[in-house]
């Protein structure tokens, strides 16, 4: 054996098993394409329905109090009394001191709660911050637990360590879906997001979440179908469905179905219910909820 093969790691060896020597510009053509065929053919009220079905209400404010959470949460609460006919979102997204506040708060079944966590949204901190961290989000009422990888620890080529903190999370998870984000718009290209979602996902991620929305450029489509396809590529290899959530600078319900459309068409149907398909935003409840009922509505 050479030793160059002695001394590939395990997430060397990963890699190797995926395209990731990926032409930005390439990536780019097959999105427009994508969004030019299959965004006006999804411009419906059925897809916008499932759009807000699969919205992580998300609260992420330096200025959120208590008070705030609470009303928050109240709103999902009357949702489902005052929409009946809609499914609510799929989850509440907020800081983890907060999870407590929510979990007391809410009185709906089907909506999830999430917490960032791990020292978001920088990920710089002690990894024993971000697993005692992560614990007592989850022990403070959260099922779901949103990451950001170390990034700086990607960018120098030290995947170990990476990896090794999202196990470590992960294994504190547990059951509970684990949510890593990428900050696709610090990686530099679509190289490095195909590398970074291989990792992340083969570490334990559920998800794969494009950004924390606190960075620019935040999600882009480009960035989404790299993700998707390495999704798509994971599955094949080893039948194991992961999830994939854009966040940040989802403005527009144009821009919920561009992602919409992106994982139809990388993924399949299979792929679009609210167990494998989020988006971070709170602004686009009341567009979509506006474009579903055919009028303007100021519910959230």
């Amino acid at each position: 054996m050479e030793n160059n093969e002695i001394e590939k790691s395990k997430y060397d060896i990963a890699l190797e098993k995926y395209n990731t020597n990926l032409n930005d510009e390439d990536i780019k053509a097959k999105v427009a394409a994508i969004i030019k065929k299959n965004v006006p053919e999804n411009n419906t009220v059925e897809v916008k329905k499932l759009l807000f079905h699969c919205i992580d209400l998300t609260s992420l404010n330096t200025s959120d109090t208590e008070e705030h959470i609470i009303e928050f949460t109240e709103k999902v609460n009357k949702f489902a009394d005052e929409y009946a006919d809609l499914d609510n979102v799929a989850a509440i997204c907020v800081y983890p001191n907060m999870a407590g506040i929510v979990s007391t708060t809410l009185e709906v079944d089907d909506v999830k709660i999430a917490a960032v966590s791990a020292g978001f949204p920088s990920s710089q901190t002690f990894i024993e911050v971000k697993i005692a961290e992560t614990a007592m989000a989850l022990m403070e009422g959260a099922n779901e637990i949103d990451i950001v990888i170390s990034v700086s620890k990607f960018l120098s080529g030290d995947y170990e360590t990476m990896c090794d903190e999202i196990q470590e999370i992960k294994d504190t998870c547990k059951e509970k879906h684990l949510k890593v984000i990428l900050e696709t718009g610090a990686l530099g290209s679509a190289s490095n997001i195909k590398k970074a979602s291989i990792l992340s996902i083969y570490a334990g991620a559920d998800f794969i979440k494009t950004s924390t929305g606190k960075q620019q450029p935040a999600a882009t489509p480009e960035a989404a179908y790299v993700m998707c396809e390495a999704i798509k590529e994971y599955y094949a290899e080893t039948g194991n469905k992961i999830g994939f959530k854009p966040a940040g600078g989802l403005n527009t319900v144009n821009d919920a179905l561009i992602y919409y459309s992106i994982v139809k068409e990388v993924l399949g149907k299979e792929w679009l219910t609210n167990e494998l398909f989020r988006l971070g935003t709170s602004r686009l409840a009341n567009l979509l909820l506006s474009e579903i009922k055919g009028e303007e509505i100021k519910f959230f």
